[in-house]
């Protein structure tokens, strides 16, 4: 083998060693935020979506665009759209037709879902420095 195949070869396995330590990483704090979360009744993917709520409307009453959220949640439209309704049922959001564009759809935090964000969130960040690695 020549000089630069190896050297190829060489930087493809390091990359592909980075990419499974990241899967890996991801995974791990994925489960450890789950179990945290579970007995209150979330997972992580509807905790990241209060979380991004409350930070993106932060007041009571503000609302933010579903269409905002789909880039920012790691969730396909159909995915995130069940999330939602399970959250509304729940009464963690409201959902409301946006009047300008029929289109869109505005979701916001409850009471209830504020409410439960402040109590769940030292929760979360603490699985996340426990995963990886930062210091509480």
């Amino acid at each position: 083998m020549y000089g630069s195949d190896m050297a190829a070869k060489t930087a493809g396995a390091r990359l592909e060693e980075r990419w499974r330590d990241i899967l890996s990483a991801h995974a791990r704090t994925m489960c450890e935020i789950d179990r945290v979360l579970h007995p209150h009744g979330l997972g992580a993917s509807d905790f990241e979506v209060l979380d991004i709520l409350a930070t993106a409307a932060p007041e009571v009453g503000e609302q933010c665009r579903v269409h905002n959220l789909v880039g920012r949640v790691h969730l396909s439209q159909s995915a995130l759209s069940r999330l939602i309704a399970r959250l509304e049922k729940d009464g963690l959001v409201t959902r409301s037709v946006c009047a300008e564009d029929r289109r869109g759809v505005w979701v916001s935090l409850t009471p209830k879902g504020r409410d439960l964000h402040a109590e769940v969130l030292p929760l979360q960040r603490a699985a996340l420095a426990r995963t990886l690695g930062e210091g509480t």
